[in-house]
């Protein structure tokens, strides 16, 4: 079907021919611009900021197209082949509840290093953080995805958090792999411009906190605050009276050979 015509068609059948269509030349759905309509058209229409695109052809099998969205309009958009998939059914070992929010690590410096692999990086940070929690249980996180970037290949794996006994307070930890895991391989990207990432990034003003003066906050997140007050005298401080602080006898006598008189008794 040629875009043209289908790009005219009810938006019920434009979301059918797009999800299952596998011939499609995925070419023209990273360069031209009326595929960008349609997914900008679904993003508003759902109010969407992320999608994933699966296909599988004879050119290019086992294809995965993971992108975002920025006010409506393609910002990132990655194709991502598949070279390796486990299952969870071929991995028998116990699974997470679902909806549990998992922990992310990437390992490798290309994620660092290398633009496209920073933008992935960014990009599956997005995919799979779940929603923003206030607070973390210890029981809570025993899910962990973790993405390594070696030889020009990504690979993701799935594994439970275990916690054994230990000798002290703080439980041991082993991970158990439980799939799924693939081997993915970039193949082509489609980026934004450095101003319009930039400008994807700033926050609005209505969500940001407001500063408050004197107050500070560490790595950790505690927070410190500072108070301005006069110079005291320390002198003039007045303490707390109590046995422990009176002078002996012994003192006195000191005193009284120094050529210092004690402080005198008044009479009742």
């Amino acid at each position: 079907m040629h875009i043209k015509q289908w790009i005219n068609l009810p938006s019920r059948n434009v979301l059918q021919f797009a999800i299952c269509s596998g011939s499609a030349d995925l070419t023209v759905t990273f360069n031209h611009h009326q595929i960008f309509n349609v997914f900008e058209f679904f993003s508003k229409k759902s109010d969407c900021s992320l999608f994933l695109f699966g296909s599988h052809n004879k050119k290019r099998p086992n294809n995965l197209i993971i992108g975002r969205m920025f006010d409506y309009h393609v910002l990132d958009m990655i194709e991502l082949g598949i070279e390796k998939f486990v299952s969870l059914k071929d991995i028998k070992n116990s699974k997470c509840p679902e909806g549990t929010k998992p922990m992310l690590i990437f390992a490798g410096d290309t994620f660092d290093l290398n633009e496209e692999y920073r933008r992935l990086k960014s990009l599956l940070i997005d995919f799979f953080r779940g929603p923003t929690v206030p607070t973390i249980r210890l029981a809570g996180l025993e899910y962990v995805l973790h993405f390594t970037a070696m030889d020009g290949k990504i690979y993701m794996r799935s594994y439970k958090v275990l916690l054994k006994k230990s000798r002290c307070k703080i439980p041991r930890i082993e991970l158990e792999e439980m799939g799924p895991s693939l081997d993915l391989v970039m193949r082509r990207t489609h980026l934004a411009s450095e101003d319009l990432y930039k400008l994807s990034l700033k926050q609005p003003k209505a969500l940001k906190p407001k500063k408050k003066k004197n107050i500070s906050h560490d790595v950790f997140g505690t927070s410190y605050g500072r108070i301005h007050m006069q110079k005291q005298d320390l002198s003039k401080l007045q303490t707390r009276k109590m046995k422990g602080l009176k002078k002996r006898p012994a003192a006195k006598m000191t005193e009284e050979d120094e050529g210092i008189s004690p402080k005198k008794l008044k009479s009742v």
